[in-house]
């Protein structure tokens, strides 16, 4: 976003990781200390935003957690915690983003799916429950929002190489598995994802919403 032109506030629980992040991307990027299950605060954190930006044109609902489990053994405390960082996380910045997006009627929301909302894949039912409902959202927002200028799409990365990815480095068997169903035969790379974002967001995608871009080196159609 920022090598495209744009102003980035970054988001997250951790400071010293935002910290360093926003240095290494310059004087237009800063970052917000904010946990987006704090539902309540959202609005708060987006007026904080625009005061320093001076305008919200983009919001993306990264945000997310984890939980690796068989379904039989995944307590619905569990459960409850990934869709509340998944899900009413999402929904609480997107209500409270989109207020001075339809008022200004320009703008683009953007959730983080997953290949998990697109096929069955073991021991994540909690992951998959909550990167599936973002489908349904997205194409729910789309149709209320984007009479009013504001754009909703979502993008369903695959295997992508990053720090979750690293497990695979201790089982071989599983990373040739991805790799033989997909037809690139690589791992993506986090420029990859970012570069999909720019694109949703930027002007060449003026007449899209409502959709899911898979960003997967075919693995979602591989065989």
């Amino acid at each position: 976003m920022v090598e495209a032109g744009a102003r980035a506030v970054l988001v997250g629980r951790r400071e010293e990781p935002l910290r360093e992040a926003a240095a290494s991307l310059g004087d237009a990027c800063h970052y917000e200390v904010f946990d987006v299950t704090e539902l309540d605060q959202a609005p708060a954190l987006v007026q904080r935003v625009i005061d320093r930006c001076g305008r919200l044109s983009i919001l993306v609902n990264n945000a997310g957690i984890h939980l690796k489990k068989l379904a039989v053994e995944t307590t619905e405390a569990e459960f409850i915690s990934v869709l509340n960082t998944h899900l009413l996380g999402a929904h609480a910045m997107t209500r409270a983003a989109a207020r001075p997006m339809l008022e200004g009627r320009h703008g683009s929301i953007l959730f983080i799916s997953s290949m998990a909302a697109l096929f069955g894949i073991p021991r994540v039912v909690a992951y998959a429950a909550a990167k599936s409902a973002y489908l349904g959202v997205v194409r729910s927002l789309a149709t209320e929002f984007s009479p009013h200028g504001v754009r909703v799409n979502a993008i369903a990365p695959g295997w992508i190489n990053s720090q979750m990815l690293r497990h695979l480095d201790s089982d071989p068997q599983r990373r040739d598995k991805i790799l033989n169903r997909t037809p690139m035969n690589r791992f993506g790379e986090p420029q990859d994802i970012g570069d999909a974002a720019v694109y949703l967001s930027s002007p060449a995608a003026n007449f899209i919403t409502g959709i899911v871009l898979p960003v997967d080196g075919g693995v979602s159609i591989g065989f």
